[in-house]
């Protein structure tokens, strides 16, 4: 696993041994920046269920400002801030549960990353506390990877694309 593009291309990342994560495949983080690549420059990141850190470390190293590392796991935690080394921008890797830390931020986000664990339905939960509490700027989006049931939400279905059983839908506003 590895930044595939950007400033930070080809720099390593651990992660594949979390227990409960799925990294995203190279070619699946490819196809999904050259969709979402117009709105990376200057924006405000959030991977909610960060795992290695791979998505959000993409994001900053194709431009976005800053990035909200989020994760439950400990583990995960101490992953992401090992793949972190040597990255200058402004990363905010924070242990807590993306329920807390939805109900609790005061930050509005650009781009919203959503890739939980697929059982316990995190990812309409997640959601559903975005939408409530306003979390995305004007013209922001969240990007839902799921294999699973379905992201219901009143967002806009902006893109969609499959891989095998992998699932990509981007919403916006």
């Amino acid at each position: 696993m590895r930044i595939i593009s950007g400033k930070y291309k080809g720099k390593k990342l651990n992660g594949f041994t979390i227990e409960g994560t799925r990294p995203t495949m190279d070619r699946v983080k490819e196809s999904l920046f050259a969709m979402i690549q117009g709105y990376l420059n200057g924006a405000t990141v959030l991977d909610l269920f960060a795992g290695s850190g791979a998505l959000g470390l993409e994001a900053i190293s194709n431009g976005a400002k800053t990035c909200y590392l989020i994760d439950n796991n400990q583990k995960a935690i101490n992953i992401i801030k090992e793949n972190s080394i040597n990255i200058k921008e402004d990363l905010r890797i924070i242990h807590t549960d993306y329920k807390k830390f939805l109900k609790e931020t005061s930050e509005k986000f650009d781009i919203i990353f959503l890739d939980p664990p697929y059982q316990n339905n995190q990812l309409n939960k997640a959601l559903r506390i975005i939408e409530e509490r306003k979390l995305l700027n004007d013209n922001g989006i969240v990007i839902c990877e799921y294999e699973i049931g379905q992201p219901i939400t009143n967002l806009k279905l902006l893109k969609e694309k499959s891989y095998g059983l992998k699932k990509i839908k981007i919403f916006g506003q």
